[in-house]
């Protein structure tokens, strides 16, 4: 039972940590910019010309990358924390509906799930 207050309380620490970030602003993208003739054909890496003829990306384009991959990144631990608030919400209504002597293995999955979808959010937020 200890266990399970615990991952409730992360639970929705972790909401309200998304709750916030979502209300932030988001990295603005760099403005698109045309792309010279002479590059036209050129090779890429997701859309991003390449810098030299060694096939490296240039700088521009490593940012570039860099803030695509942030806003996905973004989006992903949004949508993971929304569905770690519905399964928490869910659990709490599920709890209310036992009494003191039962306990169904739903609720245990549940738990289970909500600890997992946590730590995985966790992680990513550490890297």
């Amino acid at each position: 039972m200890r266990t399970l207050h615990a991952t409730i309380f992360v639970v929705l620490c972790l909401a309200a940590t998304a709750s916030a970030q979502r209300n932030a602003s988001p990295i603005a993208s760099p403005p698109v910019q045309n792309t010279p003739p002479s590059q036209v054909g050129a090779p890429s890496v997701g859309g991003v010309p390449l810098g030299s003829e060694d096939m490296t990306p240039s700088p521009d384009a490593m940012h570039r990358l860099e803030i695509i991959r942030s806003n996905d990144r973004q989006k992903k631990m949004i949508a993971d924390t929304d569905r770690l608030l519905a399964l928490a919400t869910e659990l709490k209504a599920d709890m209310d509906k036992t009494t003191k002597n039962t306990l169904s293995i739903e609720v245990i999955k549940k738990a289970d799930e909500i600890e997992k979808l946590a730590h995985d959010i966790k992680q990513r937020m550490k890297n």
